[in-house]
This record gives C-alpha cells, structure tokens and sequence, in this order.
C-alpha cells in the first residue's frame, strides 16, 4: 500500500477574513475592508492582502489587539425600531443600532453582526449573532430561510394580483424568486383603500418587499418584519433584544447542517 504524496506548495489552512469572521470579529466583507485599511498584523506585521492563509489565529491582531480564541455561539433577537441605521458606525451621525443594542443588552455582550440588514425605515425583528460562518450561511439565498413581513399599504390590490407574485417578478432589470403574499386586514375611505400584507420571502434581496408592492402600484407606509425562519418577533418591545435560548439555537444549526428550510 502506498501513501498518496502530499502536494508541494499547497499552503495548509483558511484564508484570514474566514477565520476572523468565525471568531466573530466581524463579516468576510467587513474583515476584508479591514485588512485593506491596514487595522489586521499577524506577529506585528500589517497585512496588505485578505487572501493570507493561515493555519489559525496564533498572533493575529486587530487594531494593536490579540483575537482570541472564537467564543460559544450565540444568537440575540433585537426588535429594531424604524429610524436606526444597520450599520456599527455612520459618518453622517444618523443614530444606528449599536446605540440602541448599549442600553438593551449586558454589557458584557460579545461583539455581535446583524444577519441581513433592515432598511432605515424598517422595523421589526433582527437576528445578530457573533459567529461569522452562521450570519453568513443565513444571509445566503440558497439556504432558502423564510422572511416574513408585515405591510401597511395604500393603494388597490388584489389577493389574485398577489398570487401572481408565486412565479416570480422582475422589477426594474432585477429577477425576484417566488414571493408568497396574503391579504389580511383591508380599509377604504373616499380617497381610496388602506390594508395590511402579509409577504413572506426566501431571497432577502436588497428593499425586495418595497420594491415589489411599489411595483404593484402600492405606497407602503410601514414595513415590519415578524419572523427570520423560527425565530420571531412576538411580544419582544420596540428597542428590546433578548438571547436566544441556546436549546432552540442548537436546534436550528442542526436543521441547518440537514438542510432543512423554515
């Protein structure tokens, strides 16, 4: 019997920004623009590519500061009010989450990454977690997690006209897989109809949920979002954020790893 030969020059490892964002010190995205802006070392020597791989963390630094070893995962739900930025910082000083998340969560918290964004105007529940690898596999459209909003619309509109939503749509040159979206309650009023929307979506494409029902002729005067998957917003506070119990994270990561859909 005889052993394979070991291939030459093959460097053994990950690349960095994967190994950073598993340790939860940011996004892929957001280590690369790290590295670009020189804030990643790895033994006090600055890095000028993310495609460095490494064998693990071992003298790696951000900002001057040894990364530790990637902590237990955890997953908070956040119920975002409307006017908060999803970013960690804005220039312009529009308030974001992060101001928001000092007063509603331990101070003692890890640092956490949303999953998906919710645009300024959107409300409703936010997933962050301080596991990279996981807020990535559930941004991913081929995962196929289900988002589920609520709709405050004016305007005419059908349940048929919704139905069609099913087959898919293109707006403006951008493709939207099938859309499943329902009627619930309905107003009318001599200048016209009012009603809530319920629309749930797979892909979380960027204001896919504004651009679809703007598309259909509707103005949308409030847009909530009530569940990521099995997680939802329930009876959490405007502003409030709470742990999810490590019992139903588990239960997720493992339907995830099966492949499972919510």
């Amino acid at each position: 019997m005889t052993n394979t030969p070991r291939q030459e020059g093959r460097p053994e490892g990950e690349r960095i920004a994967k190994l950073l964002a598993r340790a939860g010190v940011a996004s892929r995205r957001e280590v690369e623009r790290m590295i670009a802006d020189g804030r990643v070392a790895i033994r006090g020597k600055v890095l000028d590519t993310p495609a460095t791989i490494i064998p693990n963390l071992h003298g790696v630094t951000v900002d001057d500061k040894p990364v530790g070893k990637p902590e237990p995962t955890r997953l908070f739900a956040f119920h975002k009010p409307s006017g908060l930025l999803t970013a960690e910082r804005d220039f312009s000083g529009k308030a974001t989450i992060y101001d928001a998340l000092r007063n509603a969560l331990p101070s003692d918290t890890p640092r956490i990454m949303p999953v998906g964004r919710l645009d300024l105007n959107t409300e409703g529940l936010l997933l962050l977690t301080n596991d990279g690898g996981l807020k990535r596999q559930m941004e991913l459209p081929s995962t196929g997690i289900t988002r589920t909003y609520r709709a405050r619309t004016y305007g005419d509109v059908t349940q048929q006209m919704l139905e069609s939503l099913m087959d898919g749509i293109e707006v403006d040159g951008i493709r939207y897989g099938p859309i499943d979206a329902n009627l619930e309650a309905r107003t009318k009023n001599a200048s016209g109809s009012n009603q809530w929307i319920e629309v749930r979506i797979t892909e979380g494409k960027n204001r896919e949920v504004r651009h679809v029902l703007e598309h259909l002729g509707l103005q949308v005067s409030r847009l909530i979002r009530t569940a990521y998957g099995p997680f939802e917003l329930g009876e959490l506070g405007r502003g409030q954020a709470v742990e999810v119990r490590k019992g139903d994270l588990g239960r997720f990561q493992s339907d995830l790893k099966r492949g499972g859909r919510e």
